[in-house]
């Protein structure tokens, strides 16, 4: 099955400006190659790659450190390529509780998940169209290094349809169906296809529009695109493909190679467990799988027989995302400061929770192979990559082959000025601050340490007739959003957030950024921290700073210094060629995107609490033990956000036991 070969058409009314024309040059030079985009917050990054990208052709992965960066990158590169494929893959979980068992409370917790039905279908459509055609971009998360389906076997269970063709209406149904598709004369959903007498309409979950199949006894008479809304018809085919619904999937030789293979484990592992109540529950629980496996092709829990149906050996890695690229395709780490970190603890918290399961009798060691690539596996894919940040780690200075600095802006706003200002008095000052940066018509951010320091700070400020919200993890995202929105909008004068406000936020209208605690070293306080946070100020040419502190850390320190390197650097360049700095002028849209809006209303379908209720002392023991480890694990993995999150659950149950 042959690519459809088609050329990335950058669509812009601009071209590169300030550092981007170098920049676009350095990197161009050194592909394929291991490369950083270094460049500050404002100097339009996203229009470097989109330039990088045009002039390499070929099939993109770019990773993001979270879904809500994934998202603003999406909508960005739809703007920048809208004649090609773009493409949004990350974790479908709106509720995930994974598989575990606690031995010091002889506690085993099953899965629970609830999966977003719009993101499953994103999913689906950016693997569909990797193999489709080469003028594709995906934007994703880490969800992308985790286990998938094998791509060969996706590619060999594809079909096509063509006018003409000899197929029973059976035939063509039970092809459907053993590619996961399911058949659905009710109700129209993702993946589903109604039958009506030789009528057959295929909802695909990687098109807009549905497929209606004309049979006249066992040949395909016609084939039409359909509006999935009102059933007008689009555009008459003379042929289609037929991909896959789901990524998990196997042909009927493979599965039962696999079941005979998982007998076989059993039937060794068994032997080796001293404990006869482990092996007993072992032999139990794998031999159900077994019979649910031979009678329906499928069990709960089926992603730990993975290895078995991809023919893998023990420890080999599984099938991936990137697996469905071709061996030539270029890899761009989004804030790689973060995300490099996040691929590298992935591997080592699935392998801890797993332990337990495999050592009392829950699971087959196979379930080890269920797991996210290990970062040294990942490494082979970085063949052709860039590393994007204003502020790369050591790993990314060590390993690039060359760096390309993009410090001077288009709109040629410089850094902002820093003020530093005691502890003593800082509310009071923050206050006056905050009111005249209002009057002037702009509005603050203000970062703090805690959720419970900027709820309380909120509050305060409230009480002193501020316009003022709140935003941190426990916000969830529409809501931050619809948060982010108002304070454009002057609904709110002030944002009160902690990690939160970093990475990412394209706000104009602020002028101020207010961090406190600015001296307490801590990873929310780092260099690395302080510089994202300062960047927050850098699309207002009447921006500043403070920091309250009552003295100067070796991290303060490196950041001035930093912040002032850039400051000469690009006041030079606008006084070499006459350039007078102007604020970034963006339209207050609508605050959520159509596919932020598509992810909220099917997570709406089946709404659920996050965090489960306990109705035992012992439960609620168990859920703090296990908290505590997922705290440890995103502390390990430099995920702040969540361990933050799992600090709060903590204190939260344990309360109930008080």
């Amino acid at each position: 099955m042959k690519n459809e070969k088609k050329s990335f058409t950058l669509s812009s009314p601009f071209k590169p400006t300030g550092d981007q024309p170098r920049a676009i040059e350095l990197l161009n030079k050194h592909r394929p190659g291991k490369s950083i985009l270094l460049g500050v917050t404002g100097s339009g990054k996203t229009f470097t790659m989109a330039n990088v990208i045009a002039a390499h052709n070929k099939p993109t992965l770019i990773l993001s450190p979270n879904k809500t960066l994934a998202a603003q990158l999406y909508e960005e590169f739809s703007l920048f390529f809208p004649e090609n494929s773009i493409n949004y893959f990350v974790s479908y979980y709106d509720y995930y509780q994974p598989e575990s068992y606690l031995p010091a409370q002889d506690i085993y917790i099953p899965k629970e998940t609830k999966i977003n039905s719009e993101i499953e279908r994103l999913r689906v459509q950016a693997t569909a169209s990797l193999i489709n055609r080469n003028d594709v971009i995906i934007i994703s998360s880490v969800s992308s290094i985790y286990s998938l389906g094998n791509p060969q076997d996706y590619r060999d269970l594809t079909f096509s349809i063509t006018v003409g063709q000899k197929i029973s209406r059976k035939e063509l149904i039970d092809k459907l169906i053993f590619i996961q598709y399911k058949r659905n004369d009710l109700e129209s959903t993702h993946g589903t296809f109604k039958v009506l007498g030789n009528t057959i309409t295929i909802n695909l979950p990687y098109m807009r529009d549905n497929v209606r199949i004309e049979l006249f006894g066992d040949e395909i008479e016609q084939l039409e695109l359909v509006d999935r809304h009102n059933n007008t018809v689009l555009s008459v085919l003379d042929n289609m493909l037929i991909f896959p619904a789901k990524h998990f999937l196997t042909t009927k030789d493979k599965r039962e190679a696999a079941i005979q293979m998982i007998k076989k484990d059993l039937e060794e592992h068994a032997a080796t467990m001293q404990n006869p109540l482990y092996r007993e529950r072992l032999l139990t629980r794998v031999n159900h799988d077994i019979d649910m496996l031979e009678q329906t092709g499928y069990c709960n829990g089926i992603e730990n027989y993975s290895r078995y149906f991809d023919g893998r050996a023990p420890g080999d890695a599984p099938f991936s995302l990137l697996d469905f690229f071709p061996k030539d395709f270029l890899m761009i780490i989004d804030e790689s400061h973060i995300t490099i970190p996040q691929l590298v603890g992935m591997y080592k918290g699935d392998r801890a929770r797993k332990k337990s399961l495999v050592d009392f009798g829950f699971r087959l060691p196979s379930a080890y192979d269920n797991r996210p690539l290990q970062f040294e596996e990942i490494e082979r894919y970085f063949k052709d990559v860039i590393f994007v940040s204003a502020t790369p780690s050591a790993y990314e200075m060590n390993h690039a082959d060359t760096v390309a600095e993009q410090i001077v802006r288009p709109t040629g706003i410089v850094d902002p000025e820093i003020e530093i200002v005691k502890r003593e008095g800082q509310l009071d000052h923050l206050i006056e601050q905050i009111n005249a940066t209002a009057a002037k018509g702009f509005r603050t951010l203000v970062t703090v340490l805690t959720k419970k320091s900027a709820e309380d700070l909120a509050k305060y400020l409230q009480q002193k007739k501020i316009k003022v919200c709140y935003m941190h993890s426990e916000i969830k995202t529409p809501q931050r959003t619809e948060l982010l929105h108002k304070l454009r909008l002057g609904v709110f004068d002030c944002l009160v957030g902690i990690n939160l406000l970093r990475e990412g936020l394209d706000l104009p209208e602020v002028a101020l950024v207010a961090i406190l605690d600015a001296d307490i070293e801590s990873f929310l306080r780092d260099t690395r921290s302080l510089i994202q946070t300062i960047g927050r100020a850098a699309r207002n040419v009447e921006s500043k700073v403070i920091f309250y502190a009552d003295k100067i850390t070796q991290s303060m320190e490196k950041a001035l210094q930093e912040t002032s390197r850039r400051r000469a650097l690009q006041l030079a360049y606008n006084e070499q060629h006459g350039i007078t700095p102007e604020s970034v002028q963006r339209e207050v849209t609508k605050s959520i995107s159509k596919l932020q809006s598509a992810i909220a209303q099917a997570s709406k379908a089946s709404a659920r609490s996050t965090m489960p209720k306990p109705k035992s002392v012992e439960e609620v023991e168990a859920l703090i033990v296990q908290y505590q480890q997922e705290m440890q694990q995103a502390a390990e993995a430099l995920d702040f956000e969540t361990a933050i999150d799992m600090r709060d659950k903590i204190l939260k149950l344990r309360k109930l036991l008080q």
